[in-house]
């Protein structure tokens, strides 16, 4: 690809307008992983849908994405990236514009489908277009700008559905895509240079089939495991049996097949591999603890959705403030230091998180959200820049669709470990407190105790089983904490494996292949 190696002079002059072309289609794929999830109780009602049926809404919207992000590669060297992008977009937002105006559950289930299947190209397009625009001693800041609509948009999400729904309808949830998808489509069209095609090229559809089916089971164990109690179930196990296979079937095609859909030679680049697998942990990291803090604050602590997404703003704050800090380190500092502050500041983060109870202070919630949002940010931008540093750039459209895969699926197994976790604990610490509540317990003689929690009385025991939930949640949840602080102090002797680039990626490129 003649333009992916390098920026075009028409692309330099207009890099400014590229990139908010580009940041715009960002944010807008970004902010609908979690936009809807705040507006679901309200579609379950105008849609007349069981809680088992709208989730659906979520799930097809997740597995469309993730079987369509690692074919981006291919798709824009067959047809040119500027043309998959503008198809991309267009598909994204009348997608969107379809999902409001859906008036049954299999319309919109059909809709998020189509819109997950469109915007799973939009993340690594936008990747790979924002590192070839810019010039290698500025690809560090390009990836700042960039991190931040992906990072911040999973944040804000919430919030701005939350305020959408309450004051509008659940419907604008998905129509505010259609000014911004808009603006992003002819922007793009305007300003961003076409890439060379090849026509010759073709899809290894064997390799793609099965990875697509390997991610599509996957992702449907982890959706649906915990409402089927995981592996009592037939269709779980029959999921788990169908992802293995696939996935073997798919390992031993790709290093086997003269052309997979999937270069083994990316994998020899330690900085590439090694980032995969820290894009991993941020994906588990990030999402999960989101996943978290939503019913913490609004079934724990009695927030209103207004509120709890006003409490969660900091963070995103936070990591647009290290993210513009980062910007500038980056060729200054050694990226692994930026990538191990971030893991320190998001593990300090997490352990201030442990002590938290259900009486805990807005200031404490909003600092600690602050603090982990830098290290997001810290981590993020710098990880993002090293990644891809030694990789040719006729790579990183393929090397960046792996790349968010891997994001996303880190996402997906975060989320539902940590959510089959709180579940499962909050039973295990119920019987466990519930085991000191007897009659003969001489605390229950206390008068502002029985007063409350008096447990010789039918009031007085719905009282007390109340407590006892309430407190065995939020034990689970700082077990879940304890987990996710756990798993960033892991990844530091990691960050070990990478090295800083001493060459020019081109003829890392070449020593690669050789």
């Amino acid at each position: 690809m003649a333009a992916a190696a390098g920026e075009t002079g028409g692309e330099a002059k207009h890099r400014g307008a590229i990139t908010v072309c580009v940041m715009l289609a960002t944010i807008m794929q970004a902010l609908d992983t979690t936009i809807a999830n705040v507006a679901l109780p309200y579609m379950q009602g105008s849609l007349s849908a069981s809680q088992d049926q709208i989730n659906w809404v979520l799930t097809s919207y997740i597995v469309a994405a993730a079987i369509m992000t690692p074919p981006t590669g291919f798709l824009a060297g067959r047809f040119g990236r500027k043309r998959l992008f503008l198809v991309v977009i267009a598909g994204f937002t009348v997608a969107s514009m379809l999902c409001g105006m859906a008036q049954s559950l299999p319309q919109i289930v059909l809709f998020r489908l189509l819109q997950g299947l469109f915007g799973a190209s939009l993340v690594p397009l936008s990747q790979s277009v924002m590192l070839d625009i810019y010039p290698k001693e500025r690809q560090g800041s390009a990836m700042a700008v960039w991190g931040m609509g992906i990072m911040v948009g999973p944040i804000l999400g919430p919030t701005l559905g939350g305020w959408l729904t309450e004051n509008y309808n659940w419907r604008w949830v998905f129509y505010i895509n259609l000014p911004v998808g808009i603006l992003a489509f002819l922007g793009i069209s305007a300003f961003l240079s076409e890439t060379v095609r090849n026509a010759r090229a073709k899809l290894d559809w064997f390799g793609f089939g099965t990875l697509s089916l390997a991610i599509g089971a996957l992702q449907m164990f982890l959706d649906r495991g915990e409402q089927l109690d995981w592996f009592g179930s037939t269709e779980i196990i029959l999921e788990v049996v169908v992802c293995a296979s696939a996935f073997y079937l798919f390992l031993v095609h790709m290093f086997t097949a003269d052309r997979p859909f999937v270069t083994p030679a990316l994998f020899r680049d330690r900085n590439f591999a090694t980032g995969m697998f820290f894009i991993f942990l941020v994906g588990i990291i990030l999402l999960a603890t989101l996943a978290l803090l939503t019913p913490y604050l609004q079934t724990l602590m009695g927030y209103p959705v207004i509120t709890a997404g006003l409490v969660m703003g900091p963070r995103g704050l936070g990591t647009m403030m290290a993210m513009m800090i980062v910007g500038r380190l980056i060729g200054r500092v050694d990226t692994r230091l930026l990538i191990l502050l971030g893991l320190v500041l998001t593990a300090v983060a997490l352990w201030d998180m442990t002590g938290w109870t259900p009486d805990v202070s807005q200031w404490m919630i909003i600092r600690t959200g602050f603090v982990q949002g830098a290290g997001l940010g810290f981590l993020f931008v710098p990880l993002s820049t090293v990644t891809f540093a030694t990789l040719a750039p006729e790579q990183r459209t393929e090397a960046t669709g792996l790349y968010n895969l891997s994001r996303n699926i880190g996402s997906s197994i975060g989320i539902s470990v940590v959510s089959s976790l709180l579940v499962q604990n909050t039973q295990v610490n119920h019987s466990e407190i519930v085991q000191a509540v007897t009659p003969y317990n001489r605390l229950f003689d206390l008068p502002d105790v029985a007063r409350f929690w008096n447990p010789m009385t039918a009031a007085g025991r719905a009282a007390l089983d109340a407590e006892i939930t309430r407190q065995a949640t939020s034990i689970a949840f700082i077990d879940d904490f304890k987990l996710m602080m756990v798993i960033a102090l892991v990844a530091m002797p990691i960050v070990l494996l990478m090295r800083k680039p001493t060459k020019p990626a081109d003829k890392d490129h070449a020593a690669v292949m050789e």
